[in-house]
């Protein structure tokens, strides 16, 4: 079984303004943090809590200790 940091550099990184855009987030709904991460504003995601059709949105992180 790989290790995860083996898994993490096996993959070619999107940016995140590309996946965005596919995803029909506006680029003013998002916060980037660099080429790779970004936040998705509150208010962008409140507005379409009524939505029928809803995607999972994952966040993960890493503890620095």
């Amino acid at each position: 079984m790989e290790t995860d940091i083996a898994i993490a550099r096996s993959v070619a990184l999107r940016p995140i303004a590309a996946i965005a855009e596919s995803l029909h987030i506006p680029d003013d709904a998002i916060e980037p943090y660099g080429r790779y991460k970004a936040k998705i504003s509150l208010e962008w995601l409140n507005a379409r809590k009524s939505s029928p059709n809803g995607k999972l949105i994952l966040v993960t992180a890493i503890n620095p200790t």
